[in-house]
């Protein structure tokens, strides 16, 4: 396969995981601090990247990374430190369908980024198909929907799932700008989870949440490496697909996910399902269909 072929099929399974991640997230969060959640997974996934990049480079530290440090830094601190406690929070705060929706809003912040600093083209054909999912997605989230057990304050949760994906569409253009330095998708991967596992484990100390670490029950305990599981696959195909293909065209793809999530939280979680959000949906399939059409124009952007 090539490159184009290779990228779409990664961002696609990447949109697969993310969607059957959130509702399962969502069933583990509920009894789980969002900070200690967030950070023994990140801290578990960073271990892993660090040891996959390791052998990539064949053990030679001097061409283990090819950036500044404090491009990996800010990749760390902005996408795997505070987008997962903003996101996580929020998630457990409102319904696994509304914030899978909300963070498949990321192609629009990316495709203005990408735009501005990497000077992404964006073909019409996937403006089009973008403006489609776009429109799908705020049809979704005119269903409103009342507090219950499982969604306490949905309003609340919704602004920090935004928060989260923003700085998200921040990180994946600062990654997809180091790739283009030469780095390796391992090596983003890594600074993402290892440097962000930093921060949220010095929010937990500063919060004084580590009690409720080392009180943690098996059954949390194997919800936690079910997810980071899920989680090692996601950031694994998400920074393989933004090598080989635009990030703007990869983000779009992931629209696909919210559609899963939102099948599963209505069988699984007995979530509501307004009309609206079926119509979104459908919307955002077809527009996805499209933006599998589209080959990527690259550039450097540098």
């Amino acid at each position: 396969m090539n490159r184009e072929t290779t990228g779409t099929i990664l961002a696609l399974l990447t949109a697969v995981l993310s969607g059957f991640a959130i509702p399962i997230n969502k069933t583990f969060i509920t009894g789980l601090d969002p900070t200690v959640f967030t950070a023994v997974r990140a801290l578990i996934i960073g271990i892993v990247f660090f040891l996959i990049a390791s052998y990539s480079s064949k053990f030679d530290f001097k061409k283990f990374k090819k950036v500044s440090w404090s491009y990996l830094a800010a990749i760390g601190i902005i996408g795997g430190g505070f987008a997962f406690l903003l996101y996580f929070t929020g998630l457990k705060l409102t319904t696994s369908g509304r914030g899978a929706f909300l963070h498949k809003t990321l192609p629009i912040y990316v495709a203005i980024l990408a735009y501005i600093f990497l000077k992404e083209k964006i073909p019409k054909k996937q403006s089009y198909a973008l403006g489609v999912m776009v429109l799908g997605t705020i049809i979704l989230y005119a269903a409103k929907i009342g507090p219950a057990a499982l969604w306490s304050n949905p309003s609340l949760g919704d602004i920090l799932i935004i928060g989260a994906t923003i700085l998200w569409a921040v990180e994946s253009v600062i990654a997809r700008k180091v790739m283009l330095k030469g780095e390796t998708n391992f090596v983003v991967g890594f600074g993402r989870m290892f440097i962000g596992a930093i921060v949220l484990w010095a929010v937990m100390l500063l919060t004084g949440k580590v009690d409720v670490l080392l009180s943690l029950s098996a059954i949390q305990i194997r919800n936690l490496f079910i997810s980071t599981a899920i989680l090692s696959g996601y950031v694994l195909c998400w920074y393989w697909s933004i090598k080989l293909i635009n990030v703007s065209k990869a983000a779009a793809l992931l629209l696909l996910s919210p559609v899963i999530s939102i099948i599963i939280g209505i069988l699984w979680l007995g979530e509501p399902a307004p009309p609206l959000q079926l119509l979104g949906s459908a919307l955002i399939l077809a527009g996805a269909y499209l933006v599998t059409k589209i080959r990527s124009e690259f550039t450097t952007g540098l």
